[in-house]
Parts: C-alpha cells; sequence; structure tokens
C-alpha cells in the first residue's frame, strides 16, 4: 500500500510590496509627527532570525517597532483583522497579508499554537519576528508578566533575542504631535539575550528562565515597574 502524502505545510507569510512602500511613506512621516528617538538599533543582527521582544502600550506599537527597525519585522496580529466582512474587511484581510502578519486568537489550544507555529516558521525563515511577550497592551503603564510563547519560539528556534522597550507610546494623544513641547517617543533595542547557559536545561525550566530574563531586560529597557502578575487589564 502507498503511503499517503502529507499535506504541504502552510506557506510562510511575507511582508509585500505594500510593506516596503509603507515604510518609506511613515518612516519620515513619524519622524515628523513623533521625533522617535532609535537607540540601539545596530543590537539587532544584519542576518538570522531574531524574535524582537516588547512592552506593549498602544497600538501605535505595532507601527512604530517595524518602522524604527533596519529589516523588516512581522507581528501577530488580531484575527478580527483576517475575518471582517465587506469591501472594508477584505480591505483590512488584504492590507494586513500584505505586511506579513500573522492573525492571532484570543484562545488557547489549537489556535493559539498555530500562531505559534506560524511565527516559528518565519524564524526558520531567516526573519524577524516581533511579539508582546504581556500578551495585550498594559493600561495601567506597569509591566505586566510575559507569556511563554515567545521562550517557546526562541527555544524551538535558536532565534537571537532581542529585548526592546518602548517609551512614550501609551501617551500619544490625537493631534497631540501638533502641540508644542510634546515628548518624544523612543525605541530602545537591547543586545541580544546571552542564553547559552541553558543548553542541555529541561525545556519546562528553560523556557521560564528565558521568559524572565527578557522581562527584567525590557524593563531595563523601557524603565518599567513590574507588576508581578499576568495583565488582566486590556483586550487588545
Amino acid at each position: 500500500m502507498t503511503a499517503p502524502v502529507p499535506p504541504s505545510p502552510s506557506p510562510v507569510p511575507r511582508p509585500g510590496a505594500i510593506y516596503f512602500l509603507g515604510r518609506v511613506v511613515l518612516r519620515p512621516l513619524f519622524w515628523l509627527l513623533y521625533r522617535p528617538r532609535i537607540v540601539g538599533r545596530d543590537n539587532v543582527p544584519e542576518r538570522g532570525p531574531v524574535l524582537l521582544a516588547s512592552n506593549h502600550l498602544a497600538s501605535l506599537d505595532t507601527v512604530i517597532i517595524p518602522t524604527s527597525a533596519a529589516r523588516p519585522v512581522q507581528f501577530l496580529i488580531k484575527s478580527s483583522y483576517f475575518t471582517g466582512s465587506g469591501f472594508l474587511g477584505r480591505f483590512k484581510r488584504w492590507f494586513f497579508t500584505s505586511i506579513g502578519g500573522v492573525p492571532v486568537y484570543r484562545a488557547t489550544g489549537r489556535d493559539a499554537r498555530a500562531a505559534l507555529d506560524a511565527g516559528a516558521s518565519i524564524l526558520r525563515a531567516g526573519s524577524v519576528f516581533a511579539v508582546f511577550p504581556e500578551g495585550t497592551r498594559s493600561r495601567d503603564g506597569k509591566l505586566h508578566a510575559g507569556h511563554g510563547g515567545a521562550a517557546w519560539m526562541a527555544r524551538d528556534t535558536g532565534a537571537a533575542v532581542v529585548p526592546v522597550g518602548l517609551i512614550g507610546t501609551g501617551t500619544v494623544k490625537p493631534l497631540g504631535h501638533l502641540l508644542p513641547g510634546r515628548p518624544r517617543l523612543e525605541v530602545r533595542f537591547g543586545e541580544p539575550l546571552d542564553l547559552a547557559d541553558l543548553e542541555g536545561v529541561p525545556d519546562g525550566k528553560a523556557r521560564r528562565e528565558i521568559t524572565e530574563r527578557m522581562m527584567a531586560a525590557i524593563a531595563r529597557l523601557s524603565g518599567q515597574e513590574r507588576s508581578g502578575s499576568v495583565n488582566a487589564t486590556s483586550r487588545d
């Protein structure tokens, strides 16, 4: 009997032309509007898989990181942006697919694992993938406990883990960029985490240690107080 042919793996999402066009337009626009100060951009390796692990303060974060990094960056994006109906729904699906977005469902189990697998496939392809280990944005300004998914991807793919600290994105107000004396945003890329000592450590213990090192590095970069608990103040 002939063995069944295994199903072909889903193609790895890739940023399309709209992503690179958007960066060309948004970089100078963001500089004019928000005057972002970018620190440590050279800490992101020029080649190979890189996992950016950042704090999350506002929706703006998913745009300010790709426009600040030297390499193209892909993200997990809420699944609702891929499932809408009508013209607007189709436009969102096209746009977020074009920028290489990976849909993530607010659920555990199969859907959550599928999102992690998609992120890992991007890293295995040698690209840059960004995550918010807190899971959702912080409304109280504190840095909340990290979930284990980012550590799982780092452990599974061997990607370099670069912590990112965002400062000021949570205080941006509509039209606030037009006011005099507006604060500057900061994007701080830290040095890749040294995880060499975790070789041979059991997976569960290694993932917990990677998560702790990740969140500690983010806290140093962002200056945030750590809450010590899972973020339950936001759903987006």
